[in-house]
């Protein structure tokens, strides 16, 4: 493998809205810089993702500098939110995990996700990410976190994999709904170079100068069947998925990595692939 190199990198301010693709980005513990530090929770305090609001798919978040955001929408004048003054947390529930973050403390940015969601939600911030939320226990090692991303700093995917699964589906039950963007899959990172699914075997592996291990692969959810352009929803890839995807009750796509060392990744760098003992 030893062309493989980093095709594109993704960074997602706010969990859910459509993210940016800079050319580089530094890797923290608990992720890429800015990747989800931002979430929108409903009046119970659970996040509210695409699963809920298909609609986010068209929302986008921009960072600024400090680490604030810039929230734009079709129908909506685009509106700059600060990081808040650390001047208490709520409960946010995130897939069964208790965390605290940090409201916004500008009325406008609640009023905004709302009026565009048309539902009651609060933009929230998570500010110590370095203590809010634990990684899986069940895949984790101790001290290692997570931003507000579902269980894991970052998500790696293939776009040899990728082309894989759009000949599959291109042979299934519904041809016409692909070929399908990695958009669908929102990962952090995106490998060129590598054989389909040779990811499922990879244990440890660097990116550039930046050591990751491999925590376990990805179980895929309805997000994937949204369409990151139009919102709307379809079949795939999840049927396609099912049939051919399918290890232990998930339908996987793609790696869940977990940072061992600290850099900057940048567009292009070489991929290597390492022995778990390194």
């Amino acid at each position: 493998m030893g062309n493989a190199l980093l095709q594109s990198i993704h960074v997602h301010p706010v969990k859910a809205f459509r993210g940016v693709s800079p050319r580089e980005a530094v890797v923290e513990p608990w992720g890429l810089a800015g990747d989800r530090r931002w979430v929108l929770i409903d009046h119970g305090g659970r996040v509210v993702t695409q699963r809920q609001q298909p609609r986010l798919a068209l929302a986008a978040a921009e960072l600024l500098p400090g680490g604030g955001v810039r929230l734009s929408a079709p129908g909506a004048d685009p509106l700059n939110v600060a990081v808040p003054r650390p001047d208490g947390t709520v409960p946010v529930e995130i897939f069964g995990d208790k965390v605290e973050g940090v409201p916004s403390d500008d009325p406008a940015a609640h009023a905004w996700c709302s009026a565009y969601l048309g539902a009651d939600v609060r933009l929230v911030h998570m500010d110590d990410p370095a203590t809010r939320r634990p990684v899986d226990t069940a895949y984790a090692r101790p001290g290692e976190t997570v931003s507000f991303a579902d269980g894991y700093p970052l998500l790696l995917a293939s776009a040899a994999s990728l082309d894989a699964l759009n000949s599959l589906i291109a042979q299934g039950e519904y041809p016409a709904e692909g070929p399908l963007p990695m958009n669908r899959f929102r990962p952090n990172v995106v490998v060129a170079g590598a054989d389909a699914w040779a990811e499922d075997d990879w244990t440890r592996l660097a990116i550039g100068d930046v050591v990751f291990r491999v925590a376990k692969p990805c179980g895929r959810c309805v997000v994937t069947t949204t369409d990151q352009e139009t919102a709307r929803r379809g079949k795939e890839p999840l049927r396609t998925l099912g049939r051919y995807r399918r290890f232990g009750g998930g339908l996987l796509f793609g790696q869940n990595l977990v940072p061992l060392t600290r850099g900057t990744l940048r567009v292009g760098d070489p991929v290597r692939i390492l022995d778990p003992a390194d």
